[in-house]
C-alpha cells in the first residue's frame, strides 16, 4: 500500500478505493510538457487520483 507522508508536518495517509476496497498504490502520470505528477491508482484499473497535498505541498510516497 501507499503510504503518503507530509515533510512539512509529518502527517501520513493510506487510501484505498471506493468500489473495490484495494489499497491504492503510487504511480507517476507524465504530462503533455514532459512534467510528470505522483498520482495513487486503483490495481483494478477502477481509476486514479493526483497524489495528496498537506501544508500546501505534495506528499511524499514511501511503500510498505
Amino acid at each position: 500500500m501507499a503510504t503518503y507522508e507530509c515533510p512539512v508536518c509529518g502527517m501520513g495517509v493510506n487510501a484505498t478505493c471506493a468500489k473495490c476496497d484495494a489499497p491504492l498504490v503510487h504511480g507517476t502520470l507524465k504530462l503533455d510538457d514532459g512534467s510528470e505528477v505522483q498520482i495513487s491508482e486503483c490495481p483494478n484499473g477502477h481509476g486514479k487520483i493526483k497524489s495528496p497535498l498537506c501544508c500546501g505541498r505534495d506528499m511524499v510516497c514511501s511503500t510498505g
